[in-house]
């Protein structure tokens, strides 16, 4: 899904801000943590002023929070504040994401238009069941493979990657995986999870990564 496409390969950007402890916000309930590989941890909440199945993400990175991303019950990226400004999905989509289509077809196409502040961007691609499982610290995920672009305004390439992801029915979540750009299909970004953590157990809602830090993080510190 482009949501985590992107952000996977752009996960080295500045942080949103640099931070010791995470909360979730007033009126909203803390739902999951995860430590995945590349020092990074999501966290999950929802909010009672929100539409049922709505979501919302937090990526940190040693340095701090990189993006904040709202998702809906299809896991259509809704919303999303990074340092260079907020993005927002343009409504309705052409072939919107759809987890539902995902888990009755195998496959679910998608092509849709984020706002940006520099102007619009489309985004063009499909995520694909390979029907193995994966059993992460407890969780059973189902392994997807997915391609996805983005072009701009004028229909110029942006950007376009490949790789390897895990899907969650219980959660409909997304989860990175395995990440390349189109360009340079060697350099696969591994960010898959390692810690599934919820409230009341050691490490939830945690604001540090612990897995594989320190290792390319230089660019990281605010």
């Amino acid at each position: 899904m482009k949501s985590l496409v992107f952000s996977a390969l752009a996960v080295m950007a500045t942080p949103v801000v640099a931070q010791q402890s995470f909360a979730a916000p007033e009126g909203c309930t803390a739902k999951l943590t995860v430590q995945q590989k590349g020092c990074v941890l999501i966290n999950v909440w929802t909010c009672e002023a929100d539409d049922p199945g709505d979501q919302w993400i937090a990526l940190i990175g040693q340095g701090g929070v990189f993006s904040i991303q709202k998702v809906d019950d299809e896991f259509q990226w809704i919303e999303s504040y990074k340092i260079d400004g907020e993005e927002r999905l343009q409504l309705p989509a052409d072939d919107p994401a759809s987890l539902t289509e995902l888990f009755a077809t195998q496959v679910d196409t998608w092509d849709f238009v984020i706002e940006t502040e520099e102007g619009t961007e489309r985004n063009v691609g499909f995520d694909m069941l390979t029907g193995e499982t994966t059993v992460i610290d407890g969780e059973t995920l189902l392994n997807t493979e997915f391609q996805g672009r983005t072009l701009d305004g004028d229909g110029n390439e942006i950007e376009a990657g490949a790789g390897r992801q895990f899907v969650s029915e219980e959660h409909r979540l997304f989860f990175f995986g395995e990440a390349w750009d189109a360009a340079t299909p060697d350099d696969v970004i591994d960010m898959s999870p390692l810690e599934f953590i919820y409230p009341g157990e050691s490490g939830f809602f945690s604001s540090q990564p612990k897995y594989e830090c320190n290792v390319n993080e230089a660019g990281y510190r605010p």
